[in-house]
C-alpha cells in the first residue's frame, strides 16, 4: 500500500471518529468562562514582605537551580577512570560547553575564566525549559481532593515563559560584558571601540549613537527571544491539547488537535528547549568576547 493511500485512510478514519463524537456529544457552544491565559498568571502562594512572594515561577526556579547544582555534584562525586554511559554523556556536554560555547566565541584566556558562567547559564536555562514540559501540581485555581487536602491540579508551566526571568538573566549578561570590556580596555578605550576603525569626523557621532542603541536593543532581543519561544510553545500545546475544544465546545475537534498537541510537545522537548538555551548561552559568549576584542 502506498504512503499516500495510508495517509488518506488515516485521515478518513479521523473524520469518521470526529463525526461519531460529534453525533454523540454534539456542541455545547462557546465557553466564555474558560480563560486559557490564566495558566500563566502568577498567583501568590506565600506572601512575604516586599516583592518576594512565593509563586509557581519561584518554585520552578528553585527546581532548576537544584537540578543544575545537584546533577553536576552527583556526577562529579562519581567520576571513574573508565567512564560509564552517564559520565561519557556528561563529559561530552562539558567539552561542548567549554570548546564550543565558550572557547569558540571568546579568547582562550577569557574562556577559561568565563566558561563556568556560560556553562551554568546554559544548564540553568536548559533545565528550566525541560521541566516546563513535565506536568506538576501548580494550578492553584483548580484543585482536587487528595487524602482530605486540596491539591493544585497538574499543569505545564515554565519560569522562562515569564518575561521577568529571561529579563533578569539578560541584565546579568548585559552588565557582565560591559564590566569586562571596561576592565580590559578602560572606560574611554571601551567606548572608543564602539566606533569602527576608519570612521572619523562628523560620521563618528551618529555611528556611536547607533551603537549605544544596539546595546540596549540586545536587552530586548536576548530576553524576548527566550520568553517568546517558550511561551508560544506552551500556548500551542495548551490550545491543541484541549484548549480549543473547551473554548469552542466541540468534542469532535479533539480528534484533530490532540495529534497536533503531541507533535508540538515532542518538537518543543526535542528541539526548542535545548536550542533556546544554546542560543542564549552562545550570544552571551559572543557579547563577552566582543567586549574585549581589539576590533569591536
Amino acid at each position: 500500500m502506498k504512503t499516500r493511500t495510508k495517509l488518506l485512510l488515516a485521515f478518513a478514519f479521523l473524520v469518521v471518529v470526529a463525526l461519531v463524537l460529534g453525533a454523540a456529544f454534539g456542541s455545547e457552544g462557546q465557553n466564555t468562562a474558560y480563560k486559557p491565559q490564566n495558566e500563566f498568571r502568577l498567583d501568590s502562594w506565600i506572601d512575604l514582605p516586599g516583592p518576594f512572594d512565593i509563586n509557581k515561577a519561584v518554585l520552578y526556579l528553585f527546581l532548576s537551580a537544584g537540578l543544575t547544582t545537584g546533577t553536576m555534584l552527583y556526577i562529579a562525586n562519581r567520576m571513574q577512570a573508565r567512564p560509564n554511559r552517564v559520565q561519557t554523556a556528561v563529559e561530552t556536554l562539558y567539552t561542548f560547553m567549554r570548546d564550543n560555547l565558550a572557547g569558540g566565541n571568546m579568547p582562550r584566556s577569557m574562556a577559561r575564566k568565563w566558561f563556568l558562567f556560560v556553562g551554568t547559564l546554559f544548564l540553568f536555562i536548559w533545565f528550566n525549559n525541560l521541566i516546563g514540559y513535565i506536568p506538576l501540581p501548580t494550578n492553584s485555581e483548580e484543585t482536587f481532593r487528595f487524602l482530605g487536602v486540596d491539591v493544585p491540579s497538574f499543569a505545564l508551566y515554565a519560569a522562562t515563559a515569564n518575561i521577568s526571568v529571561p529579563l533578569v538573566l539578560t541584565l546579568v549578561v548585559w552588565i557582565s560584558y560591559h564590566v569586562e570590556g571596561i576592565r580590559a580596555k578602560g572606560l574611554v578605550g571601551y567606548l572608543k571601540g564602539w566606533i569602527p576603525a576608519g570612521v572619523e569626523g562628523a560620521a563618528a557621532g551618529p555611528i556611536f549613537v547607533i551603537e549605544v542603541i544596539s546595546h540596549f536593543v540586545r536587552i530586548i532581543s536576548l530576553s524576548v527571544r527566550l520568553f517568546a519561544n517558550i511561551l508560544a510553545g506552551h500556548l500551542l500545546i495548551l490550545f491543541m491539547a484541549g484548549g480549543l475544544v473547551v473554548l469552542l465546545g466541540l468534542a469532535a475537534l479533539g480528534v484533530f488537535t490532540i495529534p497536533l498537541a503531541v507533535a508540538f510537545f515532542l518538537f518543543e522537548v526535542g528541539l526548542v528547549a535545548t536550542l533556546q538555551a544554546f542560543i542564549f548561552a552562545t550570544l552571551t559568549a559572543i557579547y563577552l568576547g566582543g567586549a574585549v576584542a581589539e576590533e569591536h
